[in-house]
């Protein structure tokens, strides 16, 4: 690991891929932030002497549903805590034939069908960043941290799909057949809840993004196939946890030998921002537009 950028790992767990046993040494902290208490407590510790913070997207109950997981608290306690990256899991339904149950894919675009969700850190609260900032989103993850997961995945044996887009409801309920079949038809791959708004706010506080998904079944577009329900979500989950767990631990060491990262994360921190100076106005041109 370069001496100049000194790498610690954030580690969102979704359904039954939290489990802190991964780490050693771990010690809980709670935290709060200006936009409120993240999903549960911060759990920190080391994989192979890494610095790793483990947070239950759901809690640890699992007792926050999709819509109102606090994406900005999460995001922004994990950044303040020193993290680099974020390597995230998620359960997901495949939406095309070759993704089966117990798959893993390395996601690499989202299309997002959410709408009560905050997108951005800078929400114009008083303590929040000032201004309204401009990200582009055309490679929302983490190239280079997608290609360690993969280089892991293959190593391992484990039957993982290079690439693929997510296609992210607000749920909580499952899809009806026929927007399952519009999905597919819009190019979807694997369908959540979870990864709008979170790849989207990880990416604007600069931090490298990368998401294990995991399918679980296949929707309900299938014809022929059980349609999708929780109890065999679970159950999937359970029986393929130790694939993404595998993974991660891996990967986790790998990321901290691989060059410097600090031209990636320097990257990642460019953004397009508008700040308005006090009685300004754009007609006026007396606001600071900055890259930042």
């Amino acid at each position: 690991m370069s001496a100049s950028m000194q790498i610690k790992i954030g580690i969102i767990g979704g359904s039954g891929l939290d489990d802190p046993d991964i780490l050693e040494g771990r010690t809980e902290k709670y935290v709060d932030t200006p936009y409120g208490k993240p999903s549960d407590a911060l759990i920190m510790g080391k994989i192979q002497n890494v610095e790793c913070v483990l947070l239950a997207r759901h809690g640890r109950q699992h007792t926050i549903m999709p819509t109102d997981v606090n994406y900005q608290a999460n995001i922004w306690a994990l950044r303040e805590e020193g993290c680099t990256h974020l390597l995230v899991t998620t359960a997901c339904g495949s939406l095309r034939e070759e993704i089966q149950p117990g798959d893993i894919v390395i996601i690499d675009q989202f299309i997002d069908r959410t709408t009560k969700r905050a997108q951005t850190l800078y929400d114009g609260r008083p303590t929040s960043p000032p201004g309204v900032s401009h990200i582009p989103m055309a490679e929302p993850f983490c190239t280079r941290t997608r290609e360690v997961l993969l280089e892991v995945a293959r190593g391992l044996g484990v039957k993982c799909h290079p690439q693929g887009t997510v296609l992210t409801i607000e749920g909580p309920r499952f899809s009806s057949r026929a927007e399952s079949l519009m999905f597919r038809q819009w190019g979807g791959d694997v369908i959540n809840m979870t990864s709008v708004p979170e790849v989207v706010l990880a990416k604007e506080a600069g931090l490298c993004y990368a998401s294990i998904a995991m399918a679980t079944d296949y929707d309900c577009w299938k014809e022929h196939e059980e349609a999708v329900c929780v109890d065999n979500v679970l159950k999937t989950m359970k029986e393929n946890a130790n694939k993404a767990s595998s993974i991660l631990l891996t990967a986790i060491p790998l990321i901290c030998t691989q060059e410097d990262w600090t031209h990636t994360i320097k990257a990642l921190k460019v953004r397009f921002t508008i700040v308005m100076c006090p009685g300004s106005s754009l007609q006026g041109g007396l606001n600071k537009i900055k890259y930042n």
